[in-house]
């Protein structure tokens, strides 16, 4: 299991930045509200409501909103306002010396799986969770199982069947994220180790094809031979070209896969959608996908 940050309590200092694509100062209301709601005090970025086209400010500007929150002792979790696309072009700045003697919690998704990416290769957990632009949109249980998993609360999913699982049990460090970002990642400094590992994966607005090879790329680059198992969240808004592919998003992963023996679990309710409950990456959990109901087990 890798180093786990302290768990929240109230008054705790927490940081709200943006890595991405920019925003309006009224999307994040909500959000910015609900965190006071469960007793935090939030300190958002001097950055924050930036903008340089389609970014949350400058390369300089995203970066040094994330190093100051990495850096400062007193915030003890750090909330990525949304996703899109910019973290990449900033992650290879960032410097991790303090952040390894006062570790915190960084929650988020899509995008932000490229901070998950470098938090798991420096030995600590992460949350992959709903995030503040979006708590105004999500389920009363994505927010609440967010909460749960920042304060420290136990943590058991029940996940609905699919025909296509492939039973079993296992347990193993959970890791993973959006899927194109994890692919993206293969080959540099924040490549994931996904040896005895459980990977979670979800996507959203993808053609067939492109799963298709980005599958094809986990499984020649090593990724899928040794996992423990598979877990696959939301796949939203999948579309197919003229000529049809010819298998659906889970039969593609299917055969991706075929060759192993580890259980894999569809129908995971995070990602792209409003029931996007969150998972504490780097730490140990028990999987058990059965006929009538799979449990995910923190």
């Amino acid at each position: 299991m890798l180093k786990r940050p302290a768990f929240l309590k109230e008054n705790d200092q927490v940081a709200v930045i943006a890595t991405a694509k920019n925003f309006s100062a009224e999307q994040l209301e909500t959000g910015l509200a609900m965190l006071e709601e469960w007793r935090l005090k939030v300190c958002p970025g001097k950055n924050l409501y930036k903008e340089d086209h389609q970014f949350a400010g400058t390369d300089k500007e995203r970066l040094k909103d994330l190093q100051h929150a990495l850096d400062d002792k007193n915030i003890r979790a750090i909330f990525c306002v949304r996703g899109g696309y910019g973290t990449n072009r900033i992650i290879d700045q960032v410097d991790m010396r303090q952040f390894r003697q006062s570790p915190k919690w960084l929650a988020g998704f899509s995008d932000v799986t490229v901070l998950h990416c470098l938090l798991q290769r420096e030995g600590f957990q992460s949350i992959h969770g709903t995030m503040p632009i979006l708590f105004g949109r999500d389920s009363p249980a994505s927010l609440e199982s967010l909460r749960k998993t920042l304060f420290g609360e136990e943590i058991q999913y029940e996940i609905k069947t699919d025909p296509l699982n492939k039973k079993g049990k296992c347990e193993g460090i959970l890791i993973g994220g959006n899927l194109s970002i994890l692919q993206s990642m293969i080959g540099t400094k924040t490549d994931f180790d996904s040896r005895k590992k459980i990977l979670f994966i979800e996507e959203i607005d993808e053609y067939l094809y492109h799963i298709d090879r980005m599958m094809i790329h986990l499984k020649r680059a090593g990724k899928l031979k040794d996992l423990s198992g598979l877990v696959v969240g939301h796949l939203t808004d999948m579309k197919d070209n003229e000529a049809a592919f010819g298998k659906n998003v889970k039969e593609i992963i299917l055969e991706s896969v075929k060759d192993y023996k580890f259980p894999v679990c569809f129908n995971f309710p995070s990602g792209h959608e409003k029931e996007n409950m969150a998972l504490r990456f780097g730490a140990k959990v028990r999987l058990h996908i059965g006929r009538e109901k799979s449990l995910l087990s923190f």
